[in-house]
């Protein structure tokens, strides 16, 4: 089951993944309404929604002809959306009015409310909060509904396997969900009926799918990131008030928004093309040269944005592992394999020229070394993904850290990339599969097979004292990490990125 829902959510890009989700909880909610399950009727729906996404993707051409910088249509859309959920479908002119205004203010908060090129708040929740403090309107999520709400779990269930973001779903549902059943006992509401009202009525699962876990408004770092899904979970459930304005869920997030923006990268990160070169003949590394220096951790990961036209279902962004160290300002380095037949965005990759300047949307990740360099270290990786074991291994041979490493590298058909950093950080290398029967570095050694417990015994016969770190394709990771904790592995952390 995991690999079949990496392979077929690998297809398709996040924000393709949210446009469906939403869109299949818009098309159930059509259903109910024609049904009479819903209390607003098809046309109000119907008048709501083109309101809603119209004014949305309007707004965002017009704000990119005025600056001059391409229109993300199906962020646009995504926006529109979820403000389609947050406020009474109606036919009133008045209030299709308002609607429309808030999807003005979405689009506007994405250029006014942002830091050096990067939005702070999500804007359906900012523009929600503007509305509601000029007392124009107010949200009502009527998206929190019984009849909605196993659609709006299986689509939220889908979006964070897609971006990795369980456990901060986690936190906030167990949080809020707590706190506000809690309330309902406290009024004197049976457990077993505030539970249910909780969980149907309130909308915690759709905010925590479909909002809390926006990547562009979270911190880089988990614990961070379960940190603000707390700050979040608590304001969401507590009735604070001041005058006429009141917590809100949108409010909440806002609030959590500022808190993730503290811990973020908080400048535009922008990286002039140097070279593309070629450390096996089916790997490009692309060296890139950032306007400002960037700061990051080894290990960790960058989501690159490559406009194009014509994008396939995979979009127009990827994240990438870094494969330069830290201690390089004059470069940032990534590196991908490139099939015979590459995605849209591999080929409008390819086709830019030294000088061309490209955008990374985030920085971040939980995907580095133990701090203290005396805790013994097993690297697995698989394929592209020594990549990040490049930059961690680069990074302690700058430093002059000595750790004690083994690195097992199933190299596969890609051959053995970055094998002079590897092999000046003094790690142990075992390589495997494919590559193993190739020439490999003197003290190097080579073993056929595949990477699992026995293989292990074998090569690193004190693998189950170390910290394992495994980097690599899902199934890889997925198939290494389980076979490893039935064994006793004693902890294992893991990297990996669908939609290559």
């Amino acid at each position: 089951m995991r690999r079949l829902l990496d392979s077929s959510l690998g297809r398709v890009s996040g924000y393709r993944l949210m446009t469906l989700g939403l869109g299949a909880i818009a098309i159930t909610a059509f259903v109910l309404s024609a049904t009479g399950l819903l209390f607003y009727t098809p046309v109000q729906l119907g008048v709501s929604l083109v309101v809603a996404v119209g004014s949305v993707v309007a707004s965002g051409w017009l704000a990119g002809r005025i600056v001059r910088s391409p229109a993300h249509l199906e962020s646009s859309v995504i926006t529109g959306l979820l403000l389609f959920f947050l406020f009474w479908p109606s036919e009133d002119p008045a209030a299709l009015g308002v609607l429309a205004v808030t999807g003005v203010l979405a689009t506007a908060s994405k250029y006014l409310l942002a830091v050096r090129g990067r939005h702070v708040f999500n804007p359906a929740a900012i523009a929600a909060v503007i509305i509601g403090f000029t007392q124009l309107g107010s949200s009502v999520w009527w998206v929190a509904n019984s009849y909605l709400l196993p659609v709006v779990a299986i689509a939220g269930f889908l979006v964070l396997w897609r971006t990795r973001r369980f456990a901060v779903a986690g936190v906030f549902v167990a949080i809020s969900g707590v706190l506000c059943t809690g309330r309902l006992i406290i009024a004197g509401t049976d457990a077993g009926t505030a539970a249910w009202t909780v969980l149907a009525s309130f909308p915690i699962v759709f905010l925590a799918a479909f909002m809390l876990s926006e990547p562009l408004t979270l911190p880089p770092r988990r614990r961070q990131q379960l940190l603000v899904a707390a700050v979040v979970g608590v304001l969401f459930s507590i009735p604070l008030a001041v005058g006429p304005f009141s917590m809100t869920p949108e409010l909440a997030l806002v609030v959590g928004n500022a808190v993730a923006f503290v811990f973020g990268q908080r400048r535009a990160v922008r990286l002039r093309l140097v070279e593309a070169r070629h450390p096996t003949p089916d790997i490009v590394e692309y060296v890139f040269a950032p306007l400002r220096p960037v700061v990051f951790r080894a290990g960790q990961s960058l989501e690159l944005a490559v406009p194009h036209r014509r994008a396939d279902s995979r979009g127009t962004r990827r994240v990438f592992s870094i494969s330069s160290p830290p201690d390089d300002a004059d470069r940032i380095t990534i590196a991908m394999r490139m099939p015979e037949v590459p995605s849209t965005y591999k080929r409008a990759l390819a086709a830019l020229v030294p000088g061309s300047v490209v955008r990374a949307t985030s920085v971040g990740g939980d995907f580095v070394l133990p701090q203290d360099p005396s805790e013994p270290v097993l690297l697995i990786a698989g394929g592209i993904g020594i990549t990040p074991f490049a930059s961690q291994l680069a990074s302690d041979s700058a430093a002059g850290r000595t750790r004690d490493v083994v690195l097992v590298y199933a190299a596969g058909a890609t051959g053995i990339a970055y094998r002079e950093v590897v092999a000046a950080s003094g790690a142990e290398v075992v390589v495997v599969g494919e590559a193993a029967s190739a020439e490999v570095p003197t003290g190097w050694e080579a073993r056929r097979g595949r990477v699992d417990h026995e293989l292990l015994d074998a090569a690193v016969p004190d693998w189950r004292t170390r910290r394992t770190f495994v980097s690599g394709s899902p199934a890889m990771v997925d198939g290494v990490r389980a076979a490893l904790a039935r064994r006793g592995g004693r902890s294992v952390t893991t990297d990996s990125f669908s939609g290559y």
